[in-house]
């Protein structure tokens, strides 16, 4: 019906002026500070084939991308959902750099589902990843970033809560499991349901250190997480032990360089564990239930296109962000808007011009458009007067 044609579909947002312009100017503040970092801004297209957005992180976000058939091509396109597929095909198949890449990103991606912090089916991802360097320092250096990303919107007491998708995946080896049996209980685990995770350890026969091993792993979280993991997965091989030493090691890197953050470990909480490959981590704020930012290592991301190298990284909801933070509006105030009138007269245009390079807003008066200054949101006005053109209050 004609009436309801300003209405937008759920989850679709439009941001009117005075939260754009907070926004524009929190995206400007953002990308200069990773780019004070070294990190290097890239934009790729909101619309891109499904194979390539579907590619690692693809596998997890089929369910949230929007597909439809190109028309030119007969090829399946996707809007893209995530964009950390498309920026490891920067680096592996356009930069082909040699030397640690460092990269930032900034735009709109679809869902088709809401599952964000913020309500949203367009989140405005903003995220920094870095390639070609595979140790605890890199992956360190993203989880400063991200602490510096909610210190600028204005988030305080944010935590970290770190994991491990090698501890898992490896006591998924060490127990035999096939990939069906290792993703059912892997989706019991991310639930923490004992009793299905006890039932589904019976089932598949397993017994002994291991099966004891997979279940504790479902009480494995919080401050001291890591010092019982150490007694209770003694008896785990190799891969897991070597998990759970870079997990602390990153968690102690981290606490030299952020000592106030608090960093908490849930071992069964594996975001993104079909693509990730080592160090998981999400970002929380006291009284809020959801992550308002997320990464992690995907070592693997680029083998598809030609190349594959180390690589970590995170990404947050610029909308998101500014719904939690504190104080963003007020640092980004409106300029100083002055009206002036319609005329060509040359000294006029002059202080026009010098206005606006001082960061001053100008509106210029359109003849019969019934309004005054102030209607227009203007506290001035210029005038003509004996020594020239000048403000006067509106």
């Amino acid at each position: 019906m004609q009436e309801e044609r300003w209405l937008l579909p759920s989850g679709i947002e439009e941001i009117l002026p005075s939260q754009a312009r907070v926004m524009e100017c929190l995206r400007r503040d953002l990308l200069d500070l990773y780019g004070s970092w070294g990190y290097e801004l890239v934009i790729p297209p909101l619309v891109d084939y499904l194979d390539s957005l579907l590619t690692g992180t693809g596998h997890d976000l089929d369910l949230r991308t929007f597909k439809f058939t190109d028309q030119l091509s007969g090829r399946m396109l996707g809007a893209r959902a995530d964009m950390t597929p498309q920026v490891a095909r920067i680096d592996a198949h356009h930069l082909r750099n040699d030397v640690p890449t460092r990269l930032c990103y900034l735009g709109t991606v679809l869902h088709t589902r809401s599952d964000g912090f913020a309500g949203t089916r367009s989140p405005m991802q903003i995220g920094a990843e870095i390639y070609g360097h595979s140790g605890v320092e890199s992956d360190v250096e993203i989880l400063r970033l991200v602490l510096l990303t909610l210190q600028m919107v204005g988030i305080g007491n944010p935590y970290l809560d770190l994991g491990h998708v090698g501890i898992y995946r490896g006591l998924a080896r060490q127990a035999g499991l096939d990939e069906r049996q290792e993703l059912t209980l892997f989706e019991a685990l991310q639930r923490k349901a004992v009793p299905e995770v006890e039932a589904l350890i019976a089932r598949q026969g397993l017994r002994g250190a291991t099966a004891q091993m997979l279940l504790a792993l479902a009480e494995l979280n919080g401050d001291d997480a890591l010092d019982r993991a150490g007694k209770e997965l003694a008896a785990a091989e190799a891969p897991v032990r070597a998990a759970l030493d870079h997990l602390r090691r990153v968690a102690d890197e981290t606490h030299k360089w952020v000592p106030e953050v608090p960093v908490h470990f849930d071992l069964a909480e594996l975001r993104g564990y079909h693509y990730k490959t080592g160090v998981v981590f999400a970002a929380f704020v006291p009284g809020w239930g959801q992550e308002i930012a997320r990464g992690g290592r995907y070592d693997d991301i680029g083998r598809v296109f030609g190349r594959s190298r180390p690589a970590v990284g995170f990404s947050t909801d610029l909308k998101g962000l500014l719904r939690l933070g504190k104080g963003v509006g007020d640092r980004y105030q409106r300029a100083d808007r002055i009206f002036a009138p319609w005329s060509s007269d040359p000294d006029l245009q002059r202080e026009i011009a010098r206005l606006r390079r001082e960061g001053r807003q100008v509106v210029t008066e359109l003849p019969g458009q019934g309004s005054d200054a102030r209607a227009l949101g203007c506290d001035e006005r210029l005038v003509r007067g004996e020594t020239g053109w000048g403000l006067v209050p509106a």
